[in-house]
């Protein structure tokens, strides 16, 4: 079955919403690693949907990573806050789920998650105008 691009990016949009839902439930039970996971993942879809529905393909997380900060930040679209927030939650998640011994703190991930959300509702608004 194949799928517009506008349907793919609602679909990835729909899934970085669940996904901060999701963090926000973990941060209540102190899970700081897996929260950083589903802040990572929420800014991940929120990211691919922008660029499916402007024709940049990137395959992988770091072509994801890269084309966001070329398409989104290196152009103004986006702060460049933004941008810094996304490499941080890439690197924190790579941190939390493959370092042996990483254990993620309320002091390292709670601020990141209303940054997060915030982060989808913008690229949501660049997509719904």
């Amino acid at each position: 079955m194949s799928y517009s691009k506008e349907e793919l990016a609602r679909y990835r949009l729909e899934r970085a919403n669940e996904s901060i839902e999701e963090a926000n439930l973990l941060a209540q039970k102190s899970h700081w690693n897996t929260t950083a996971n589903r802040l990572y993942y929420a800014c991940f879809y929120a990211a691919s949907a922008y660029l499916v529905v402007n024709g940049v393909e990137a395959i992988t997380h770091n072509g994801v990573k890269t084309a966001f900060n070329k398409e989104l930040i290196s152009t103004s679209i986006l702060p460049r806050s933004f941008g810094l927030l996304y490499n941080k939650l890439f690197n924190l998640r790579q941190d939390a789920d493959y370092r042996d011994y990483k254990d993620l703190s309320e002091k390292d991930i709670f601020p990141l998650i209303q940054e997060s959300a915030d982060l989808v509702i913008r690229i949501e608004a660049l997509l719904v105008r």
